[in-house]
């Protein structure tokens, strides 16, 4: 790209930022953090887990949570892509699977947004294929829709409207994964 194609790029991106609309502030973020922390801890905090974070999108949650979890846990993360026909569930592929023995291992996994829930529902059918005794799910964001999710995540930090949200580890197109707020496109 030369200069000016980085100057259009930035002047959209900048653009796409000030036309939407904050849904979540920080305090409002840093709360949800807090207390998804607190009921993490209560849950699991004698378990000894490994905990999971889903690339890319959970970096921005798991980088904010786990120094609020003060007990012992091991890490690792994963990454799983969707490919071929977007409209037909179970087509996932593994980019990197755990590093970690998962079997006989209570695990929690980490991402950014429970959106409809079938990424969610493959890792965690995975990870009870690999031999874990148990597999919780942590999201950030919780959006709520219309229709039945396969999976439903054990813990929630905020939930948010069926509209594209970006912020907080999610992206619009591959951009502002880095704010502590949650916007929203405009409609």
């Amino acid at each position: 790209m030369n200069n000016f194609d980085l100057d259009t790029e930035r002047h959209n991106t900048q653009t796409m930022l000030d036309q939407a609309e904050v849904i979540f502030d920080r305090a409002t973020c840093d709360l949800a953090l807090d207390n998804i922390a607190t009921q993490i801890t209560d849950v699991l905090a004698d378990q000894y887990p490994l905990v999971l974070s889903v690339m890319g999108g959970a970096v921005v949650f798991t980088g904010k949570l786990l120094p609020l979890l003060r007990f012992p846990l091991d890490f690792d993360y994963i990454h799983i892509s969707r490919y071929g026909d977007k409209l037909r569930g179970g087509n996932y592929q593994w980019l990197r699977a755990p590093k970690n023995d998962v079997a006989g291992r209570h695990v929690l996994v980490l991402d950014d947004i429970l959106d409809e829930g079938h990424t969610m529902a493959a890792v965690k059918k995975q990870i009870l294929d690999l031999g874990a005794l148990s597999c919780s799910t942590a999201v950030f964001a919780n959006k709520l829709i219309d229709q039945p999710k396969p999976v439903i995540a054990d813990f929630v930090g905020l939930d948010v409207p069926n509209r594209y949200v970006f912020g907080y580890g999610m992206d619009v197109a591959g951009k502002w994964r880095n704010l502590d707020e949650i916007y929203a496109l405009t409609d």
